[in-house]
Formats: structure tokens, sequence, C-alpha cells
């Protein structure tokens, strides 16, 4: 029954994805991607918290398999990203992949240290 569970948490994790990077893009007029930036470090943050919880399948499966693979997008960091690159904005899309991949992996071990996950 974990696939019922993991369509639930994408059920509610893909329209507050696209909620949360709506607000976040109408705050600004960078061309930055910054709604996706923001979806993709929480996500990867809840599930830093979750791993270092180490919580059971059934709630690893709704809310680390479907909540944040929902709420979490590499599809579209990639697609903006090459937007980015094609648009003449080389800097920005460097920036954005380094950045990206350092505050998302910085969430992560945030996330797992807060619920003592990385305790040896």
């Amino acid at each position: 029954m974990n696939w019922v569970l993991v369509i639930v948490g994408a059920a509610v994790g893909a329209p507050l994805r696209y909620l949360m990077d709506r607000e976040v893009q109408l705050r600004h007029d960078s061309v930055f991607p910054w709604g996706t930036f923001v979806v993709n470090a929480s996500g990867s943050f809840v599930l830093g918290v979750l791993a270092g919880a180490s919580v059971g399948s059934g709630t690893y499966a709704l809310l680390g398999t479907g909540l944040c693979g929902a709420l979490s997008t590499y599809s579209t960091f990639s697609y903006e990203t090459l937007r980015l690159a094609e648009r003449g904005w080389g800097f920005l899309a460097v920036a954005n992949v380094l950045v990206s991949l350092l505050v998302g992996l910085g969430a992560v071990v945030l996330g797992a240290g807060l619920t003592g996950g990385l305790e040896g």
C-alpha cells in the first residue's frame, strides 16, 4: 500500500510546488529562477529531516517519495538553467547550478543534523 501513500504525498507536493514557485516569482523581477530554487531547497531540507529522523517506510513513502518527489523538480531546474544559458545569461546559469547544488546538499545536511541523523 506504499504506492497509495506516494500518490497522496505527490497530490499535496505538486500543487504546493506550483503555489510556492508562483509566490516567490511574483516577489521579484529577476531572470534567476528563484521559485524553483526555493522549492528544491525546501524539498531537500524536508528529505534531510526525514532521513535524520529514520522514519518508517510508510512515512517515507508519503513524505519522502511522494511529497518531496513532487515538491522538488530536477527537470524544471535543468530547463530553466538551459533557458538562462540560451538567452545569454551564462553566469546566472552556472550560478544556478552551483548554488542549487550547494544549498540543496546543505539543506539535507541541516535537516538530518536537526533530527540527529548525523550523530555517529
